[in-house]
């Protein structure tokens, strides 16, 4: 109980002793309120019954069983995993590009080009679906693999760009002056030098990518034909035609890959504090 309850300093008043208090029951009413919505879905997807609703009549594994014995789930799955990854390496490596290329480069303009490279990320996703799919149908991309990978990476590419930049603001340019001046080719020391630099960036701009690709149906809904429906697409038509049990059982399933890709993260993060001490 003494390791439980926290210990005040004798000098503060009880004002200060019950903001403390208040502050960190807002903090847990809207940890609640956050999380709350997400994890009334999880008991559902374990139900016997037909129906989403509360009380929950029995316990049962049966939608987890038929997520894997339908061939819809099972192709939107595929799709998802091969959309995701591919578009995830394209939007890595476009972003990283960029976000190296700018960081070398003074120019007049540049924080217009850059508001531009994530403008994907406050534009309206309505709108840049109906703005690909134009632009798509023009060219013969839409209703193809391609082009769901290509809008799935424009969509993604903007959060590398965010934390590659972020990592190369404190990046010692003389690093590579040095590498360079030592003989080693421009190829070399950005693969010796700088990639070790901007790694952990790179890694959560990455994953940040392929969630919002995973993730993604207002684009997919507009390009993608019927054979590239992907997992949220497959979900949105099976909420509007019928809500069965069964898009509960998959929503636990993402919120815990959801959470893995979390986990990835703060490793990561925790990684990067614990080399920048040494």
């Amino acid at each position: 109980m003494k390791h439980i309850l926290p210990t005040f300093a004798p000098y503060q008043s009880l004002s200060e002793r019950a903001w403390f208090f208040t502050l960190r029951g807002l903090n847990l009413l809207t940890l609640l309120f956050l999380i709350l919505p997400i994890l009334v879905i999880v008991p559902l997807s374990f139900a016997d019954s037909t129906f989403l609703s509360y009380p929950i009549p029995g316990f049962s594994l049966r939608w987890y069983q038929s997520l894997f014995e339908s061939d819809d789930w099972v192709r939107a799955a595929q799709n998802s995993f091969i959309v995701a990854p591919a578009a995830t390496l394209l939007a890595t490596v476009l972003g990283t590009l960029a976000a190296v290329g700018l960081n070398k480069a003074e120019f007049r303009g540049k924080a217009v080009v850059m508001a531009v490279l994530i403008s994907p990320m406050v534009v309206p996703v309505v709108v840049v679906g109906v703005g690909v799919y134009i632009f798509f149908a023009q060219i013969g991309l839409s209703e193809t693999y391609t082009g769901l990978i290509l809008a799935h990476a424009a969509l993604g590419a903007p959060f590398v760009v965010t934390t590659v930049s972020a990592t190369l603001a404190g990046f010692n340019h003389n690093l590579v002056r040095a590498s360079l001046s030592l003989g080693a080719s421009p190829l070399r020391t950005f693969f010796r030098i700088t990639l070790p630099v901007i790694a952990p960036g790179l890694i959560s701009g990455a994953l940040f990518a392929f969630g919002t690709s995973f993730d993604e149906v207002v684009v997919t809904l507009f390009v993608a034909g019927p054979s590239q429906s992907t997992l949220p697409r497959q979900m949105f038509a099976g909420i509007r035609e019928n809500i069965s049990p069964a898009i509960a059982a998959l929503a636990t399933i993402l919120i815990f890959f959801s959470i893995c890709l979390l986990g990835t993260l703060e490793w990561l993060r925790g990684r990067n504090k614990a080399a920048a001490k040494y």
